[in-house]
């Protein structure tokens, strides 16, 4: 049976970006923020559209989240396409000093433009671009060396736009995660789930599971998915590669151990062990060459 259609588009998301395509003629520089689990499904299919010519830092959070090779990897694979990422774990602080220098490095170039055209220094206008839950309040209040934003993990903490007056020369724009009113690749929008990227409201939590079992077997066999299926099967007790006809059934006899057989609390606990590392450094998406 297919997944239902996951879709998540909440009002405030809805508003804040028809608020941002008001003000983003004015920003300077955008900084945007992905998912290192998933760092093409958090890559926003309109943003070449809304950043124009304007210069644009591309930082993928998460880096604890998956392993050093398959970041090394993705930076290939990356700078192939002629894309020059900073990896950085903002909730640690680790990675922050080369987004900074490249930052300052940029506010340089706008104000040495802006002297070119005999126009006035001003502070830059930055704005934190991405899609919801991938870190970008944490991002900001490491940026600025102080909780100047509230942040937490999940979706839909920012609501509002804000502008945040750094003491180096830039203003930075808050805004909340801008996610598509229709989530068209639904392969994305699973990986998107799964990562708690979009809201419970968006999806069948069983059903998530299920897909997420599959995409296991499926990606562990590249190295760079860095799944262990023995951990798994340690972690809840049943041969994960075998036994059993189907993940759904998989899932039954997990849930027989660990949740006196209720499946929804454990699709839930299984997608929370992986949010939380438990199950390994997983990376749902690898880079591929052509």
């Amino acid at each position: 049976m297919d997944i239902p259609k996951i879709q998540w588009y909440p009002g405030h998301i809805a508003k804040a970006e028809k608020k941002l395509s008001e003000v983003i003629n004015r920003v300077d520089l955008v900084i945007e923020v992905r998912d290192a689990r998933i760092p093409l499904s958090t890559g926003h299919p309109h943003l070449n559209k809304w950043i124009k010519n304007k210069k644009h830092i591309l930082v993928i959070n998460r880096s604890d989240m998956i392993s050093p090779e398959t970041i090394n990897n993705w930076n290939k694979w990356f700078n192939d396409n002629d894309k020059y990422p900073h990896w950085c774990d903002a909730k640690r602080g680790i990675g922050i000093k080369e987004i900074c220098k490249s930052t300052k490095e940029s506010r340089l170039s706008i104000d040495k433009r802006r002297l070119s055209r005999g126009m006035k220094i001003r502070p830059i206008r930055t704005l934190t671009l991405g899609f919801p839950n991938v870190g970008k309040s944490a991002l900001i209040n490491r940026i600025a060396n102080k909780r100047v934003v509230e942040s937490a993990r999940k979706a839909g903490v920012t609501r509002n736009l804000r502008w945040i007056r750094l003491e180096n020369g830039i203003d930075l724009l808050d805004a909340p995660g801008v996610i598509p009113p229709n989530l068209e690749d639904q392969k994305s929008a699973l990986n998107l789930a799964l990562c708690d990227d979009i809201g419970e409201a968006a999806y069948e939590i069983e059903s998530v599971a299920i897909e997420f079992i599959k995409i296991i077997l499926k990606l562990n066999k590249d190295k760079n998915a860095n799944i262990s299926l023995k951990k798994i099967s340690n972690r809840y007790g049943v041969d994960i590669t075998k036994g059993f006809e189907s993940p759904s059934e998989w899932i039954d006899l997990v849930a027989s151990k660990h949740t006196s057989g209720d499946r929804r609390r454990m699709a839930y606990k299984l997608l929370e062990d992986y949010r939380n590392l438990m199950l390994g450094k997983i990376a749902l998406e690898v880079p591929q060459w052509n």
